[in-house]
């Protein structure tokens, strides 16, 4: 918060995302209006006043008050100070309506909350299905790391999910434009970059439509009894634990098959209307891969209701008259034609992270200075050279190949395929 109140939001981690809004462009009003509302909300935390933060923000020359500085030089004092106070008003009821973490407890039991939340938010389609997985990851690293913040690059990123590293990329971005997701720093040679969860889940794209209904006049027109979906509801332990199997690669059972099973874990017993709302999928989609997961074993199905079988969280199948069973998550991306591919990602990225310290090490030698230089002045002297011509390495006695002393003192390096001669 120091640095954002001195040096103003150098990183944009509070840019909006609209550029238009009410046919005029907004973006910068919002993106001091949010570095406001954060400087507010931090220092009613540390115990400041109101006409203190005003004055901080308005008389100062730091940079994250650029915006009230402008308003109090075109409006005058007063609009920008009433600015500077709603902001504030803003931010202390925000902080009052919050628990504030303290300690490792409170950070868990927040997390627990941000976790429930999650698994209640309906994440529809691909990209939908994707995001969760990654909040999912992301959650199992903070739950570790003991906070919001955390650091994970985006190739180990993309192993824990279970997906590509530009897929990964495209979900950051969308938790990013989303607010749920903060990227705090781009990383080092040696570290990935680090992060910060945003414990709110607000209302998404992913968010389920408005039924529209039957329309007037036609042949399905007057009263009819429209099913509401179940609420989404998944336990994301469960999926966390199975994402990043061959098994629930791209093209094999995907996210909308490891949602099911994640929704059967949660509550069993459910038929296919409220497997639509529990997984977030769709009719289409819920039949096929239920009928994948029954020709496995891995899931029974008693008239229209679906259930786990006893042993298909490890993989294992039952046998049935409309079922071949697997012995293994292994087998069950062996028969879907997806085994394998976490072992070729983890290669592939093994062997870029190869490919990356060889590019360090030629750029450190690159930039290393010529041991030449320091160990022998530009003129010659006897000691470094015997009788017959040849140099010696003062300080391990041995002959230098190809390096001599010319007429006029100097050193003369003599390559040997070509013969060419170059002076040092």
């Amino acid at each position: 918060m120091h640095k954002l109140l001195v040096h103003g939001d150098q990183d944009s981690a509070y840019s909006p995302n609209n550029r238009q809004r009410g046919g005029k462009n907004t973006a910068a009003s919002d993106h001091a209006w949010a570095v406001t509302r954060a400087l507010a909300a931090d220092a009613v935390r540390v115990g400041w006043d109101r006409a203190s933060f005003v004055q901080v923000l308005v008389d100062s020359p730091y940079k994250a008050g650029h915006h009230a500085r402008s308003i109090q030089h075109r409006r005058g004092y007063d609009r920008a100070a009433e600015w500077v106070r709603r902001a504030w008003d803003g931010a202390q009821e925000h902080v009052r309506s919050t628990d504030r973490i303290c300690t490792r407890q409170d950070f868990h039991a927040s997390l627990a909350a941000f976790r429930a939340r999650v698994e209640r938010t309906p994440w529809k389609g691909i990209a939908g299905k994707t995001d969760l997985r990654n909040l999912i990851a992301r959650m199992e690293i903070c739950t570790r790391s003991g906070g919001w913040d955390h650091t994970v690059s985006d190739r180990e990123l993309a192993e824990r999910m279970g997906c590509s590293r530009t897929t990964a990329r495209n979900s950051n971005q969308r938790l990013i434009d989303a607010r749920l997701l903060r990227q705090l720093d781009h990383g080092s040679a040696t570290d990935g970059a680090r992060w910060m969860l945003i414990s709110s889940v607000q209302s998404m794209s992913h968010a389920w439509t408005t039924h529209q209904g039957p329309k007037a006049g036609g042949v399905m027109s007057g009263p009819t009894a429209i099913q509401a979906p179940a609420e989404a509801d998944i336990d994301s332990r469960v999926a966390a634990r199975l994402m990043h199997l061959d098994a629930f690669a791209h093209r094999g059972l995907g996210g909308s098959g490891l949602a099911i099973l994640a929704a059967l874990a949660e509550r069993e017993s459910q038929t296919v209307q409220e497997l639509q709302g529990t997984a977030s999928i769709t009719r289409p989609t819920a039949y096929r891969q239920l009928r994948r997961l029954v020709q496995f074993g891995l899931v029974v199905r008693e008239g229209e209701v679906y259930m786990l079988s006893p042993t298909a969280l490890a993989g294992v199948g039952v046998p049935s008259s409309t079922a071949t069973p697997v012995g293994s998550w292994a087998e069950a991306a062996g028969r879907l034609g997806t085994d394998g591919v976490a072992d070729r990602r983890r290669h592939r990225h093994a062997l870029e992270r190869l490919t990356w310290a060889r590019q360090q090490e030629s750029v450190a030698m690159r930039r290393c200075v010529p041991v030449l230089e320091s160990r022998h002045p530009r003129i010659a002297q006897l000691e470094h050279v015997r009788d017959d011509g040849t140099v010696v390495d003062p300080a391990t006695g041995e002959v230098i190949d190809g390096l001599y002393v010319a007429t006029d003192g100097s050193w003369v390096f003599q390559e040997a395929a070509t013969g060419d001669a170059t002076s040092s």
